[in-house]
């Protein structure tokens, strides 16, 4: 199974935890990654994630994102895909979706990923039948995944 994970995602066990549904989201990416690095899942990365984890200001968390991105990605959409990409985001943009969330998409549905995991409340809201978008939480109970605290 091909999944994306875009760059809210990755940076949601950064993001401050009091709130019930990042601690939640959080926990399910952890629980992702590890399936990632088991080989469960197959990691499906591109130039548009490199380039916003590049523009992060927090060196440890730009560098542990892309240690894990190097390390862990099969499937890297670079940028000899970006007429593509970009041709594929106009049609997604028009529906609301902000310039780098519809190139990911775009990226996503470029490399054939089964799903694409996004804690944007705006993007999730964007239906197609080109790929499936779901947060973290709600892809762990679409596999049947169980996370545990602690």
């Amino acid at each position: 199974m091909r999944i994306y994970l875009d760059n809210c995602c990755y940076n949601r066990p950064y993001d401050d935890q009091s709130q019930d549904r990042v601690r939640e989201e959080a926990k399910a990416k952890l629980y992702i990654q590890e399936r990632i690095r088991e080989g469960s899942f197959d990691l499906v990365t591109s130039y548009m994630l490199m380039y916003e984890n590049s523009r992060n200001r927090y060196e440890t968390k730009r560098n542990a994102i892309r240690r894990f991105v190097e390390d862990n990605a099969v499937i890297h959409v670079d940028e000899s895909h970006k007429d593509e990409a970009e041709h594929i985001a106009e049609d997604i943009q028009a529906t609301g979706v902000k310039s780098a969330d519809s190139i990911h998409t775009a990226c996503a549905i470029i490399a054939k990923c089964d799903y694409f995991l996004t804690t944007d409340d705006r993007l999730l809201k964007y239906k197609s039948d080109r790929i499936q978008i779901v947060d973290p939480t709600e892809f762990v109970r679409l596999i049947g995944g169980e996370i545990n605290d602690g």
